[in-house]
């Protein structure tokens, strides 16, 4: 069954930067479009980005966009998120997900503060 582990996650000052990696098994990883989503406390989990199965066609949420940056490495079978000039709203757990398939990883969460 499909199985996604993320990491990468922290406290970060704001304006700092991470870079989350999430690891997949249980299915064709270099067929499969990915997408990161994030929840933060209180609120509903929201899409932040996607990626296409070949990496070339990549989309973003506004409040993300020109922050965040998405990319696979399909024989790693691995998906990262670079996250720059992080703000404390981008605080959050952050989980990766196949775009056809419902099951979720246990996530990683990133708390942005000073």
């Amino acid at each position: 069954q499909v199985q996604l582990v993320e990491s990468g996650g922290g406290v970060v000052q704001p304006g700092g930067s991470l870079r989350l990696s999430c690891v997949a098994s249980g299915f064709i990883f270099s067929a499969w479009d990915m997408a990161w989503y994030r929840q933060a406390p209180g609120k509903e989990r929201e899409f932040v980005a996607t990626i296409s199965s070949e990496g070339r066609r990549r989309n973003y949420a506004d409040s993300v966009r020109g922050r965040f940056s998405i990319s696979r490495d399909n024989p790693k079978r691995t998906v990262y998120l670079q996250m720059n000039n992080l703000k404390p709203e981008d605080t959050a757990v952050y989980y990766c997900k196949p775009l056809r398939s419902d099951s979720w990883g246990q996530g990683t969460q990133v708390t942005v503060s000073s």
